[in-house]
């Protein structure tokens, strides 16, 4: 960021703190590791007022830390470059926010400015992900399709494009085999239901193996999948193994991971070709360690995805 948008007098004047509800629009089932997510969505929100302006986004700062914050000059947030402090992440949200509305410009465009970077146009794809395992109450794998079919086509009639299935039935709640072949019949019925133009992503939640990977990959082949995210705990030896049993064979899909408690190692695995999408949380992780990080990646023909839900 560029530090002369913040004026050396403002202050941090107010914080406040809120637990705000969200509900889905319709409640997510089970992934391969976790039941039911129901309808419930809490959010933790922090405002935060300097100069009579406020921001807001996500935070989990405690009532202390934002007492201890109370007449900070904003510039002391900042690092010489323009980058929140580390000491200051916690609020980086509704600080970003904040400084976007004193500017009266979007965050993103500050970003790309002070990056040297065309903000003009802008364009970020994005997908449907609401496409859980709601379908463990059904016994057939027919009526399984139609449901996730449903739900797809619903995604579909909001403006979605792009679509990313829960798998992993086998994992869990169903028989091994039953429901690895559950899984595969849903993969190729969505992508039926969606058309050939969507990206279609499947995203097991680590509760596969390489050779169930492999599997699922080639029954689903001509479904054309865009990413594999999570297919089993991120191994430096089994995705070198997956990444070569796709290349032999020509696929386009792609290796995506980085979601939760990431292998320290798998910034350098994905450097090194091993994976190809590197997803982290956007909050848990930061905004700013994204900015940092995606220098790197892009350098390294990386793609980022910043992961949240």
């Amino acid at each position: 960021m560029d530090l002369s948008l913040i004026e050396t007098g403002w202050k941090i004047e107010h914080m406040e703190w809120a637990l705000l509800p969200g509900q889905r629009l319709r409640s997510a089932g089970s992934n391969a590791r976790i039941g039911n997510h129901g309808t419930s969505v809490p959010l933790s929100l922090a405002r935060i007022t300097a100069n009579g302006v406020s921001g807001f986004g996500w935070s989990r700062i405690t009532r202390e830390q934002a007492e201890g914050l109370i007449g900070t000059p904003l510039k002391a947030l900042f690092t010489s470059d323009g980058i929140i402090s580390t000491d200051y992440r916690s609020i980086e949200f509704p600080l970003l926010d904040w400084l976007g509305r004193i500017n009266e410009q979007p965050v993103y465009k500050l970003v790309s400015l002070s990056a040297s970077r065309s903000a003009n146009p802008f364009h970020v794809p994005c997908y449907d992900t609401s496409l859980y395992i709601d379908d463990l109450h059904l016994d057939n794998d027919k009526a399984a399709v139609e449901l996730i079919q449903s739900e797809a086509l619903e995604g579909w009639s909001r403006g979605h494009r792009n679509f990313k299935l829960k798998i992993g039935r086998g994992g869990r709640w169903m028989p091994l085999m039953e429901g690895t072949k559950r899984d595969i019949a849903i993969i190729n019925g969505v992508r039926q239901s969606v058309g050939t133009d969507a990206k279609l992503m499947i995203d097991a939640n680590n509760g596969y193996n390489l050779n169930l990977t492999k599997e699922v990959l080639s029954a689903t082949a001509e479904s054309n999948l865009y990413w594999v995210e999570e297919p089993f705990h991120e191994d430096q030896a089994l995705y070198k193994d997956l990444k070569e049993w796709i290349n032999q064979r020509n696929m386009p899909v792609m290796i995506a991971d980085g979601e939760g408690g990431a292998a320290a190692g798998l910034v350098d695995w994905a450097k090194n070709g091993l994976v190809d999408v590197l997803q982290y949380d956007l909050r848990s992780y930061g905004f700013n360690r994204w900015i940092e990080l995606g220098a790197v990646l892009d350098a390294a023909g990386v793609k980022s995805a910043p992961h949240n839900y």
